[in-house]
């Protein structure tokens, strides 16, 4: 993928924490080293996955699990562009759990906490998408979990990005909200979910359905990753 002038720059900011990191390496030894490995890892989780698909579209009936996939593996693209080390949760259309049978849902949520806790990463980015009963809800929306302070303060910041994103719609700004989703305690780490858009709503439902729509989410997230580690992270 062609690198934007964002992508030059958000580089930047992440190569500042590449310098300080090399800088603690060089006091500390191995241990410096190890720690600076984690701090470069962020898990993508795309959410819902197999017979679990999550909500659909109003319109298109697109299945959310196939939109967060998609999402996702732009996210992956554009935070390795930015030079982090990115685990996902699921690469594939199916779930992570080894059967259908009865508490499906309880083991692929389990495996996806597994995941996590081996990365042993500095931050969790869930992502989703939104429904809601009438289609005038619109919009992106971050949700984040009360296991780490920071949580809190990437949340507002990636808020920011999408908030930015949907102004050229016409859409109201939101809020990021804490919320008790099994997703944002699975480590100790700074987690959040974010819900891309509201499948419920027709236009919502056709930018999200679009490429160029999800690489923009992408990038609006890292964006908001960037600007955390910037000023948030401390």
């Amino acid at each position: 993928m062609k690198k934007s002038f964002f992508a030059i720059c958000t580089a930047v900011v992440v190569g500042f924490v590449w310098a300080v990191a090399l800088c603690v390496q060089a006091l500390s030894g191995a241990q410096a080293v190890s720690a600076f490995d984690n701090q470069m890892r962020i898990v993508v989780d795309a959410g819902h996955g197999g017979i679990d698909g999550g909500v659909t579209g109003r319109t298109t009936g697109v299945k959310e699990s196939e939109l967060n996939l998609a999402i996702a593996f732009q996210l992956c693209d554009v935070l390795q562009e930015m030079g982090f080390d990115v685990v996902m949760t699921r690469k594939t259309d199916a779930g992570l759990y080894d059967t259908t049978a009865k508490g499906f849902k309880k083991r692929d949520m389990q495996r996806r906490k597994e995941i996590i806790l081996d990365a042993e990463p500095p931050l969790v980015i869930s992502v989703h998408q939104n429904y809601y009963p009438s289609q005038t809800q619109r919009g992106a929306q971050v949700f984040y979990g009360a296991t780490n302070e920071k949580s809190g303060r990437l949340a507002t910041q990636i808020q920011a990005q999408m908030n930015k994103i949907y102004d050229a719609h016409g859409v109201k700004n939101r809020k990021e909200t804490q919320a008790e989703f099994f997703i944002l305690n699975c480590a100790a780490c700074p987690s959040v979910i974010v819900e891309c858009g509201f499948l419920s709503s027709a236009k919502d439902e056709a930018l999200l359905c679009s490429p160029a729509w999800q690489e923009k989410t992408a990038r609006a997230i890292a964006a908001g990753v960037a600007a955390y580690l910037a000023v948030g992270a401390a």
